[in-house]
Parts: C-alpha cells; structure tokens; sequence
C-alpha cells in the first residue's frame, strides 16, 4: 500500500479513529524501540556471560 493512500484513508477517518491510529502508530514505535534495546543489551552481555557459560562443568549438560 502506497504512503499516499494510507494518509488519505487516515484522512478519512473521524478524529477519534486518528487518535486511536495515531496510538497504534506509537505502540509500535516503542515496542520496536524496547526489542532494539533488549537485542543490544543481550549483545553486551554475551561477553560478560561467556565465562559463567562456557566451562567444562556445563558442556556436560550441553550434551545432553
């Protein structure tokens, strides 16, 4: 769907519906925004983690 027909159906709609559009619109915003911080938190930690991950006492269960 072009940008253009999505703003013009957006256009249609009664202020209330754009409110709730708009709403939508900043849901997804910060729920991308908190996936992209919780991605890159895991990212730093994995080295911190990596000795409490990789010893020879778990690769015993990494086997199972």
């Amino acid at each position: 769907m072009a940008q253009d027909t999505l703003i013009e159906k957006i256009r249609s709609l009664p202020p209330e519906r754009v409110a709730e559009v708009e709403d939508f619109v900043d849901f997804l915003t910060v729920r991308d925004q908190e996936r992209h911080f919780t991605q890159a938190a895991g990212r730093l930690s994995e080295k911190a983690f990596r000795a409490v991950w990789d010893n020879a006492d778990d690769a015993e269960y990494d086997r199972l």
